[in-house]
């Protein structure tokens, strides 16, 4: 298979990623909101660092700490900024921001963008290892702001988190 088709590819299964994405986050918000589902996806996401046993991934300390504080810091905030909860028949559901699909499509836009980038420097193993580190980045800042969002939900309606 050639490089040309093999990106076409891999954009494909990024823009298939980023509508699954907004598909579950817009589903997530008819059923109530528990800390279990909160948490749940930066712990499975963590068994990632896994790839580190392997060389192949392994990459310089200073560009995984920039890496993921990129992440932490350009990406995760958006995110938090867009993520609340409401108190309706007595459970906290996530509400659904007008804005989330649009922050989700523009983070792929730079993710791809980005991808390509990086992928002119560094082998496509390590690329991986950088563009896991940037979404864990992300993602642990955000759930942790959710998951203290819906405490103070849950402390409103008296029902432990």
């Amino acid at each position: 298979m050639d490089d040309s088709r093999l990106q076409g590819l891999f954009l494909l299964a990024s823009l298939l990623g980023g509508a699954a994405v907004i598909a579950i986050r817009l589903r997530a918000g008819r059923k109530p909101a528990t800390l279990r589902k909160i948490i749940a996806p930066p712990l499975g996401m963590a068994t990632g660092f896994l790839m580190f046993l392997f060389p192949i991934t392994r990459i310089p300390w200073s560009w995984g700490l920039a890496a993921f504080g990129a992440g932490a810091l350009l990406f995760a905030y958006p995110l938090i900024a867009t993520s609340s909860f409401e108190v309706s028949n007595g459970s906290v559901y996530l509400k659904r921001s007008k804005l989330f699909v649009a922050l989700i499509v523009g983070l792929l836009a730079v993710r791809i963008l980005l991808h390509d980038a990086v992928e002119r420097y560094v082998t496509v193993p390590q690329t991986g290892a950088l563009f896991f580190l940037l979404a864990f980045g992300m993602l642990l800042p955000w759930r942790l702001a959710m998951a203290r969002k819906f405490r103070a939900a849950a402390k409103e309606i008296g029902k432990p988190a």
